[in-house]
């Protein structure tokens, strides 16, 4: 099997896509801690509709 070489999702370092990098698809822990940090910020976002927080739906008419 050949390795890919992929870019760190964070830093853009080129690193092969290895079973024994254990941080994949990043480079290093550091870089995966980076990533986590800013989706809990909310920088990064998945797009889509806003879902209310206090009943978890989407709907606003919804009863229960």
């Amino acid at each position: 099997m050949t390795n890919k070489i992929t870019p760190c999702p964070t830093c853009g370092k080129e690193q092969k896509w290895d079973p024994k990098n254990t941080y994949r698809p990043f480079c290093s822990e550091r870089c995966k801690l980076i990533d986590l940090g800013e989706w809990a910020g909310e920088k990064r976002r998945i797009a889509g509709e806003s879902v209310n927080e206090d009943t978890g739906s989407s709907d606003d008419n919804e009863t229960y």
